[in-house]
């Protein structure tokens, strides 16, 4: 949470060469708003998120009996509703209904591939990711993407049982629920930038729909500022669980981090500010501006032990993306036939679902996504001088398109999340009157109505 300690500016240079744009921020109190204004719009579309419509995608869900990715796809199961391909067909026109209620604003598409053999794919396997995506509507931001995601494939004990029951409520319906419900809310609304809305297949089998989602982004070139992925978010309904918490997870070095990338990382002290740590801040900021019963709690780690999920395969690609999932799972309920043995349930049923915890966690991702589709991009060419020896610190950095302001924010080396900001106005260049190797610095652009972009941390120039 931002600190009330902010410092105001004091125009210096820019006082007597307004064309310059350069400011000393000097050091004395002044008020500021702990977290950025809500916007009505955003407010609005989140009122809208129903915990019993996500209810009955859900249950629509668990009814195809088994989603696993290697289960039926054929037209005759599809036309009985059972199997993946059934499952697949139905996400495919709840897109295609969101996008008739809004005028045809979403476009739906798919995104199918043959998968080869591999440890848990015994055989060539058409898997199909299913999306929709909300165009942006300025011609330059909307090259920009931020995109939400959930699995729909299931699987019980046995990866390899293409017939047996495989519920999948939590893992993962909760979390293509939660892509399902942003678009039904979201598409009705109009942003700059872009934003998708997806499901993939093959996360049990090894995250192979995810990975080649973001292997054809790279290729082609897609600037995917933040990918939300949802996996086990359906607050399973176990004494021990916290039903106001959900867990976001996010990398530290970034996997797709080059040898010199690294050792400037390690050089600097980085290795807390990588682009999905910024994004994991930013979602916790977002949660503050737009409460709900649910608060993220920033998990500083790519995953749990043992465990993997879609948000790595874009992490490969070099994309910003974090993992929410519930505070405590019930491995009983996960990755289990149903049964009763010894007087305890297994299986991943209706049942353990809390509905209204998924709806919480849909509105903390609709809020995210919609506050970065808002805003301007963030700052580009971010830099802290590191020429001379000195006490004051100088950042510059390239104008973002949209942009009215920017802020500079800062925080100490051992805090989670960013302690102060400061407003400085459409400049590009300050300077601030406390040492660079006391704090951890960033900066962000923001709009004429307030949203703020997702904070970059410079690099060191020299």
């Amino acid at each position: 949470m931002f600190h009330s300690r902010i410092l105001p500016i004091f125009a210096l240079l820019a006082g007597l060469l307004p064309s310059v744009p350069y400011r000393t921020i000097a050091q004395t109190a002044a008020p500021q708003p702990a977290t950025p204004p809500a916007d009505p719009q955003i407010a609005a579309a989140l009122a809208q998120v129903s915990a019993q419509h996500i209810e009955a995608n859900i249950e629509k869900l668990v009814s195809f009996g088994t989603r696993l990715t290697l289960s039926a796809q054929d037209p005759d199961s599809i036309q009985a509703g059972h199997g993946i391909g059934a499952a697949r067909e139905w996400i495919k026109s709840e897109f295609e209904n969101y996008s008739r209620a809004c005028g045809g604003c979403l476009e739906v598409k798919t995104d199918s591939f043959t998968q080869d053999p591999a440890d848990r794919i015994p055989k060539p396997t058409v898997i199909t990711n299913v999306y929709g995506v909300l165009k942006g509507t300025d011609p330059e931001n909307a090259k920009r993407i931020v995109l939400v995601t959930g699995h729909y494939d299931s699987r019980n004990s046995d990866t390899f049982d293409t017939s047996g029951i495989a519920p999948g409520a939590d893992d993962d319906a909760s979390g293509t629920a939660v892509s399902l419900e942003c678009a039904r809310v979201l598409s009705r609304l109009k942003f700059p930038a872009t934003i998708i809305f997806l499901t993939v297949a093959g996360e049990e089998q090894g995250l192979n729909g995810s990975a080649h989602f973001a292997k054809m982004a790279k290729e082609q070139g897609w600037d995917i500022e933040a990918v939300l992925n949802n996996d086990i978010v359906g607050g399973d309904r176990s004494p021990q669980q916290n039903p106001g918490i959900v867990r976001v997870f996010s990398e530290g070095v970034p996997v797709a981090a080059t040898e010199a990338d690294v050792r400037r990382i390690r050089n600097l002290g980085g290795e807390n500010d990588s682009a999905s740590r910024q994004l994991a801040r930013y979602i916790a900021e977002v949660a503050r501006t737009y409460p709900t019963a649910v608060k993220p709690l920033l998990v500083f780690r790519l995953d749990r032990y043992l465990r993997g999920g879609d948000h790595y395969s874009f992490n490969q690609r070099g994309y910003a993306a974090v993992r929410f999932t519930e505070y405590r799972e019930d491995y009983n309920h996960q990755h289990q036939n149903v049964r009763t043995e010894n007087g305890i349930e297994y299986g991943d049923v209706l049942k353990f679902v809390n509905f209204d915890y998924v709806a919480n966690v849909a509105r903390v991702n609709a809020a995210t996504l919609a506050s970065l589709a808002s805003a301007p991009a963030p700052p580009s060419r971010v830099r802290l001088q590191a020429r001379e020896l000195e006490n004051d610190s100088t950042l510059t950095w390239e104008a973002s398109p949209g942009s009215a302001s920017y802020e500079v924010l800062w925080r100490d080396t051992a805090s989670p999340e960013w302690d102060h900001a400061q407003p400085v106005g459409n400049l590009t260049r300050v300077t601030l009157p406390m040492s660079k190797d006391n704090v951890i610095f960033a900066v962000r652009a923001v709009d004429g109505a307030g949203h703020r972009s997702l904070a970059v941390v410079p690099q060191p120039e020299r």
